[in-house]
């Protein structure tokens, strides 16, 4: 399924739904960042997806960071909470979504980086490489708020 992303964009469609995604911005050791490379907009992104009824978003971020990335995660902190009524998602199937992402600070338990059919690559990155990057600018608002060192985030 496609997806386009607009931000403060007063073209962009009307949400239909809102859905709370859960997500991990996990750092090694060696202070790199986990990230992939969506399949479906070609840009880098923390992983992150739809959190599903009966679990709590702690363990959607764990799922899904797993599942994207071939990672499996603890979770160590807050990143923040992002609910931008500007910045709306939306998907080939018609539905839009207003932006609602739990990021959750984690490390990694085990596993090695590896495509599969969401992301087409998946690295550890470091934090001088970022700026080479295609990250969505709400995407990189996240990271940013992590490297600030800021008090968790929350819209």
């Amino acid at each position: 399924m496609g997806r386009t992303e607009y931000l403060n964009d007063p073209n962009a469609p009307k949400p239909n739904t809102l859905v709370p995604a859960c997500g991990t911005l996990a750092v090694n050791d060696r202070s790199e960042i986990l990230l992939q490379r969506r399949r479906d907009t070609g840009q880098w992104a923390l992983p992150m997806g739809k959190q599903e009824l009966g679990e709590t978003p702690s363990q959607c971020a764990i799922r899904e960071t797993l599942e994207e990335t071939g990672v499996l995660v603890e979770i160590t902190g807050l990143v923040g909470i992002y609910s931008d009524p500007g910045h709306i998602v939306a998907y080939t199937d018609g539905e839009v979504r207003q932006e609602y992402e739990v990021t959750l600070l984690a490390g990694p338990v085990s596993g090695t980086p590896a495509a599969n059919d969401e992301a087409s690559d998946v690295a550890w990155v470091h934090l001088d490489r970022l700026g080479e990057l295609d990250i969505h600018p709400t995407m990189r608002r996240q990271i940013d708020d992590y490297l600030a060192n800021r008090a968790p985030h929350v819209d």
